[in-house]
């Protein structure tokens, strides 16, 4: 059942991230893979599976990191921070949880906003002593 959940979360994500140009960045061996939507584009099901507040208000940012020196690019788990801020700099402390599920794994926060509303993200991204970086992005919000 949770493999179910998980795999249907991950296929939503990858759809998705499509839909919304899902961004990468590569430093050194690694991609880092991120990308910000709405919740409501998550089920019922998989959101309470993952404590995610479904709202039209309610922004879902997602990280991922692939290790490009592996065969495979392998997922590692890393050190994860972030603050998210509007134009009028208002300020929001990320609260990054990991999700793990058979080789897969990826960060997930919430962002909550106002329609019409460009969040500026500043995500620190660290793996021993092998990566330690920041990722900047923008994305624009809207309420349904």
């Amino acid at each position: 059942m949770l493999r179910t959940i998980l795999l249907s979360l991950l296929l939503s994500l990858t759809v998705i991230s499509h839909a919304f140009a899902e961004q990468k960045q590569q430093v050194g061996n690694f991609d880092i893979h991120y990308m910000a939507l709405s919740s409501t584009f998550i089920t019922p099901s998989i959101a309470k599976t993952y404590g995610i507040e479904r709202s039209n208000y309610n922004g879902i940012v997602n990280i991922a990191v692939l290790d490009t020196s592996q065969e495979g690019n392998p997922p590692v788990a890393v050190e994860i921070s972030g603050i998210a801020n509007n134009l009028l700099d208002a300020r929001i402390t990320l609260d990054f949880k990991e999700i793990k599920e058979g080789k897969a794994i990826y960060y997930i926060a919430q962002v909550p906003y106002r329609d019409d509303q460009e969040i500026n993200f500043n995500i620190a991204i660290k793996y021993g002593n092998k990566l330690n970086t920041s990722v900047k992005f923008k994305q624009k919000f809207f309420v349904e």
